[in-house]
């Protein structure tokens, strides 16, 4: 008996330690405080997502003694199914089986006081969001796992996130902690940092309301919409329509709405393309803004016609100004052949060089980069592969037969019109460390020189004359320089080429006194207000943007 004593006491001492520690031991996570996310607020900086603690209830089937009695009491606080939670406990072969989510402290409180054997909460931190469904599709949201889902949320994850701990506690017989046993391992958790963004609140509150007016009065169901600082890349307000609340994302039944339109879904852009065709011409010297052209009215391109809207008329005499300002398709075809230094012709020289200041310049077809989940790069036709390529690139001179996002617009315009400096667009103004440090993120500079100084400001007057012939000049109009440019596209049809009754309207100018200081982007799908959707849907909401602008947030006026 001293013997086997002995073998199992000592020799066979570890063997069995650990044997019950199996039985005993568990692994519990401790989650990390997910970082918080602020946005500006007029010089200050104000919450928009914070972390509310509520808790996960849950069972070790192993300890619950009395299955019915158990699931009845538990069902009896949270208002749950109480056949489905013993359901649960005697089917799951886990140690830990979720029964209920997002319970609140006073819940939490009424299940501990019940003292069921095998039965615990866990508390989970989730997030609540202050404004409601305000930037929503910009925020995004985390799911059920503790994982951030499309916007900054997903881009910044691993940032917000931050370390889980870890405890190894051994239990006693009901499965309960023993948090002083010397056998409990703890990682202490790494909390997140916490974001701040570039978003004005007032303005993105601002943006949000005069878009969804605009929409209605366009009898319109969807659309974007986005204001860039023009001099660094920061976006300071950005939405889509219909969206969402956050905080309720587990209702939403069409996950299309989690989706931030303005960087993730590409479209035709339309006319709007003809002031990046005209600025890169213009950089390439073949043009100058004076320039005047005899337009035949059509184009005929590999067995194809290129022609305009009836308000154009037919044949004659055009100027660079005039092909923005009564949106000439003709001429914008021209303007691409002037590049390849051949008129009738969009021959290999004038695609590669247009290819050029679409992808490598305007960075068209690339993903920009910004702090949003599922960003889309949209496309740019290969200048020498593929079919009816002068057809094709004669269409990208006017914004079809390619595709990109309302911020690759917004972040190409600001480059042509602010001297010709493009910086990545951002939604990230500083990161706040968990040890207290904060990183300033300064405005990063993608490229220079995308077209001269002297292009720049001559498409800014070129756009600026589009404006004062297609509104009534407001009081203030001399003191402010105010310029855009309309586009009408075509849908595309799966089956293939256009419908003939589907447009989208967009419309992007740009805000400011002596040097833009704001650059707009809207998008319209499929208005049916009648007109052409740039100018009769997408416009006017612009026009009322910029008003905005000016009225509430600081626009310089000219100097002189």
């Amino acid at each position: 008996m001293v013997g086997r004593l002995f073998y199992l006491q000592v020799i066979r001492h570890e063997h069995y330690r650990i044997a019950a520690l199996a039985d005993q031991q568990k692994e519990y996570a401790i989650a990390a405080e997910r970082g918080i996310i602020k946005v500006q607020d007029g010089g200050r900086q104000t919450p928009i997502v914070l972390n509310e603690k509520l808790y996960t209830l849950y069972a070790d089937p192993v300890y619950v003694k009395d299955v019915g009695d158990t699931a009845d009491k538990l069902a009896t606080i949270t208002k749950g199914d109480a056949k489905q939670y013993a359901s649960s406990i005697k089917s799951n072969s886990s140690r830990y089986v979720v029964l209920a989510k997002r319970l609140s402290e006073e819940q939490q409180g009424q299940v501990l006081a019940l003292k069921l054997p095998g039965v615990g909460a866990q508390a989970i931190n989730y997030r609540t969001y202050p404004q409601g469904s305000l930037a929503s599709q910009v925020l995004g949201f985390v799911n059920d796992e503790g994982k951030g889902s499309y916007g900054v949320e997903q881009a910044l994850n691993n940032d917000l996130a931050g370390r889980a701990g870890r405890l190894k506690a051994i239990t006693d017989v009901q499965g309960v902690p023993l948090a002083a046993s010397e056998d409990n391992v703890e990682i202490s958790p790494q909390n997140g940092d916490n974001v701040i963004l570039t978003i004005e609140l007032a303005m993105q509150r601002q943006l949000e309301s005069i878009m969804k007016a605009g929409l209605d009065k366009a009898k319109s169901g969807s659309g974007s919409a986005l204001i860039m600082d023009a001099n660094t890349g920061a976006v300071k307000a950005m939405a889509n329509l219909p969206t969402y609340n956050p905080a309720d994302f587990f209702n939403v039944t069409d996950q299309g709405v989690f989706n931030n339109a303005c960087v993730s879904s590409p479209l035709e852009v339309g006319s709007v393309m003809k002031v990046m065709t005209a600025a890169a011409a213009l950089d390439l010297a073949v043009i100058k803004p004076d320039t005047a052209f005899y337009d035949p009215g059509h184009w005929k391109l590999n067995d194809h016609e290129i022609t305009n809207i009836e308000e154009v008329g037919g044949p004659g005499t055009r100027t660079i100004p005039q092909v923005l300002d009564r949106s000439i398709n003709t001429g914008a075809a021209w303007m691409l052949m002037q590049m390849g230094g051949k008129t009738g012709s969009v021959n290999k020289q004038a695609r590669e060089r247009w290819y050029d200041y679409m992808v490598n310049r305007y960075q068209l077809s690339k993903p920009t980069g910004i702090e949003q989940g599922y960003e889309s790069g949209g496309t740019v036709p290969d200048p020498n592969e593929g079919f009816a390529l002068e057809l094709a690139y004669a269409n990208t001179s006017f914004g079809q037969a390619m595709t990109a996002t309302p911020l690759q617009m917004a972040a190409a315009l600001a480059s042509v019109v602010n001297g010709g400096t493009y910086y990545q667009p951002r939604l990230v103004d500083a990161v706040a460390k968990a040890d207290g440090q904060t990183k300033k993120i300064t405005p990063k500079v993608v490229k220079k020189g995308v077209v001269a100084g002297h292009v720049s400001d001559e498409v800014r007057q070129m756009m600026e004359f589009v404006v004062a012939n297609h509104r009534p000049q407001p009081p203030f109009a001399s003191q402010y320089s105010v310029g855009g440019k309309t586009g009408t596209a075509q849908i595309a049809n799966p089956s293939g080429g256009y419908y003939k009754d589907k447009y989208n309207g967009m419309y992007i100018g740009f805000v400011g006194g002596d040097r833009p200081q704001y650059v707009v982007v809207v998008r319209v799908n499929e208005p049916k207000i009648g007109g052409y959707a740039g100018s009769a849907a997408a416009q006017p909401i612009f026009w009322q943007l910029a008003h905005m602008l000016i009225n509430n947030f600081n626009v310089q006026p000219r100097s002189h």
